[in-house]
């Protein structure tokens, strides 16, 4: 492990985290609040922490970083965005401990979406302009934005590519690492305007427009209101969000072919196709049950909150537009499973991964068949083309990684006090990334009274699923460390 490398990288993303604060500053002179002092006194010490990485890294050999450091880098990353991007809600006196504001942080980076503030509305707009903030930076990656200027640094990205974007199937788009960075940001870019423009034609103010998008494409779900966009009850809203949530949790590379002219690269894409049928199915079922179960809503109304929940919790958003604990058993129990699915590879979305779900399904409808035909071969295949069985292999490994991170974070949440439900609810909602659970953590609760022992618990958890596990268990190998 080259150390002086890893400092010099993270003195790079430190530096990107504290500049993104001039933004929010912008909206506290604007509004001539009281946030601006923690806000500029939190950019000073962001600024400070990146000269001393840079100074710590500054005799690093121009090299290729290589799996170990870009591990280190890509976990530690988060880390230390977390670290400072807490100190504004910790400075500024929206939480009361430094654990809430780390917590906050974390959530917001990670794009889950899970908040200990009880009383939004009461934060002065600079301060939930950061909050909203930290999912859009968090959503594309900030590695991925800082793979841009790495040559800057003397330093390759590759393999931090690789280690910032771990699905089962990484995709670049050109040659050059720094300018697939570049176009999956021009991608990611583009739809936040059009989304936010869509809003403004709506009617939301700007602040608010701005802020729902940022936790839209990036599958957040920070909303700057307490009653998230159900406080509109605005059909139209509802609808356009649900449309940019489903887009955010299909894969950028398809977004990026089909904004060069070739409208057929969706649907050629089987993963986009079982992602788009799972949300249809879905969405049909839960509208049944809200028609003729116990809401009894209007058929148009009923269809519109079960599209909204289905994709926002599918995409792992997490914004709400109904109280989902107040409908029948059973879209509650479906709502849970979309929980686990996710969103689609190279999407903002957290989960398992559609593309996983694929695999895994047809794995074990192969192993059904040779159970019937011994002697026979039964290959999978994805989109017509036969998926290596070391792939199937690691696949179902990553599947029973999270199957056995998900039950013993929720036996340590239970110990730590939490009843089952809220401790089932809570780990699956920050392991995938989705903000609101069951329980205690429901749509309309929050996560101010989980313990703090498991806070840091949970903001882990955030981490793990963030970057898919593996990325962040390798900092616990010894080898990882050793030169």
């Amino acid at each position: 492990m080259r150390f002086s490398i890893v400092c010099r990288v993270l003195a790079l993303v430190s530096a990107v985290v504290s500049l993104f604060m001039i933004w929010p500053m912008l909206w506290a002179v604007k509004d001539r609040s009281v946030d601006l002092s923690p806000l500029f006194f939190s950019f000073c010490v962001g600024l400070l922490l990146s000269g001393l990485l840079f100074a710590l890294g500054k005799n690093a050999a121009t090299a290729e970083l290589g799996p170990k450091e870009a591990f280190a880098v890509v976990s530690l990353s988060w880390i230390v965005a977390s670290a400072i991007g807490g100190l504004p809600f910790l400075f500024s006196g929206t939480v009361t401990t430094y654990t809430d504001g780390f917590f906050e942080a974390m959530s917001g980076f990670t794009t889950t979406g899970a908040s200990v503030l009880t009383d939004i509305q009461s934060s002065p707009r600079g301060i939930l302009f950061w909050r909203s903030l930290t999912h859009w930076l968090g959503g594309m990656g900030i590695i991925v934005l800082s793979l841009a200027v790495l040559p800057f640094l003397g330093v390759g990205g590759m393999q931090l590519y690789k280690a910032e974007v771990p699905g089962p199937i990484p995709e670049k788009l050109t040659p050059r690492v720094q300018q697939t960075a570049l176009l999956l940001w021009v991608v990611y870019v583009l739809l936040s305007l059009a989304e936010t423009l869509a809003l403004l034609l709506g009617g939301m103010p700007l602040f608010e427009a701005l802020t729902h998008t940022f936790g839209t494409m990036a599958t957040g779900g920070f909303s700057p209101l307490n009653g998230s966009i159900g406080q509109y009850d605005n059909a139209y809203f509802d609808w356009v969000i649900t449309f940019f949530m489903f887009l955010a949790g299909a894969n950028f590379v398809l977004h990026f072919l089909f904004l060069k002219g070739d409208r057929g690269a969706f649907w050629r894409d089987p993963e986009f196709r079982f992602y788009t049928r799972l949300v249809l199915g879905a969405t049909i079922l839960v509208t049944l049950f809200l028609v003729f179960g116990g809401p009894r809503e209007d058929p148009l109304t009923a269809l519109r909150h079960a599209a909204f929940q289905v994709v926002s919790i599918l995409t792992t958003t997490g914004f709400v537009t109904a109280d989902y604990e107040m409908w029948p058993f059973l879209p509650q129990m479906l709502l849970l499973l979309l929980m686990f699915i996710g969103g689609c590879a190279g999407s903002t979305g957290g989960g398992l991964k559609n593309i996983r779900v694929m695999v895994i399904l047809r794995h074990a409808k192969a192993e059904m068949h040779a159970l019937l035909h011994p002697q026979g071969i039964f290959p999978i295949r994805v989109g017509g083309k036969v998926v290596p069985r070391d792939v199937v292999g690691s696949i179902t490994a990553f599947f029973l990684l999270y199957m056995a991170l998900f039950a013993g974070g929720t036996l340590i949440m239970a110990a730590l006090g939490l009843d089952v439900l809220t401790a089932v609810g809570s780990v699956a909602a920050t392991l995938g990334n989705i903000g609101p659970g069951i329980g205690g953590v429901g749509p309309m609760d929050d996560y101010s009274a989980v313990p703090s022992l498991g806070k840091w618990a949970l903001a882990l958890f955030m981490l793990l699923g963030r970057l898919e596990i593996y990325t962040v268990l390798m900092l616990f190998l010894p080898g990882t460390w050793r030169r």
